[in-house]
């Protein structure tokens, strides 16, 4: 079980951003402690700057994007492809924060400062991957960040038709193993092309008090 690190200096409170606004705040650090008070917040960095470049910003979008458990829309073709792969976890978590960060991708605003502070919320338990394999070579996946029943998905990658949503469907099988239904994963923004997945919007108020429920659940199986 990983533990909790200590308190943050920053402070993350919610109570003075208005409803409708994205970016709640510009600054701070990312450090194990100041990244786990954040998503345990609702609260994730994302640099302001062209492709993600400092300032560091953080944002609690409104509405929010979220999967709930059991909403996932699995196509016959994806059980398909998920059959001609394999899947892992945290099997190469650096390997697929790098291909996410790839810069001939949307993931250009994931920065080497980015990668290196998920490594060690990684190493310190808390960031985690899930891989796609086709025989031995990694053809997709995603990470992101687990505290009790929360994940917050950063991001995923493909370098083969529907690795990435393998690898989502192995993250929402895991979460979903012991039927805990207080859990769910956190998207950022809802998008056309996770809408078709099953993602939907919430207003942050609502996201809120989910994330409080989904925090009171126990961290899955394979990460406590």
């Amino acid at each position: 079980m990983p533990t909790a690190p200590d308190p943050t200096p920053w402070d993350f409170a919610l109570e003075r951003v208005p409803d409708g606004e994205d970016l709640i705040g510009i600054g701070a650090d990312l450090t194990v402690e100041t990244l786990y008070e954040a998503y345990s917040t609702g609260i994730f960095p994302m640099g302001i700057g062209e492709h993600g470049a400092e300032p560091m910003g953080w944002w609690c979008p409104d509405p929010r994007g979220v999967l709930r458990l059991g909403e996932l829309r699995v196509s016959r073709s994806l059980r398909q492809s998920a059959r001609r792969v394999r899947t892992s976890v945290d099997t190469a978590f650096s390997d697929v924060i790098r291909a996410c960060a790839d810069p001939g991708r949307e993931g250009r605003w994931i920065t080497p400062t980015m990668i290196r502070a998920y490594e060690s919320l990684h190493d310190a338990g808390w960031a985690h991957s899930v891989e796609v394999w086709d025989d031995d070579r990694l053809v997709g996946g995603l990470y992101g960040v687990a505290i009790g029943g929360l994940f917050a998905g950063e991001s995923m990658f493909h370098e083969q038709r529907d690795a990435s949503k393998v690898a989502l469907l192995a993250l929402h099988e895991l979460l979903a193993a012991d039927g805990d239904a207080r859990r769910i994963v956190d998207v950022q923004w809802r998008t056309d092309h996770l809408a078709t997945l099953g993602v939907t919007e919430v207003p942050r108020r609502d996201y809120l008090r989910l994330l409080d429920e989904a925090l009171r659940a126990p961290l899955p199986r394979p990460w406590a």
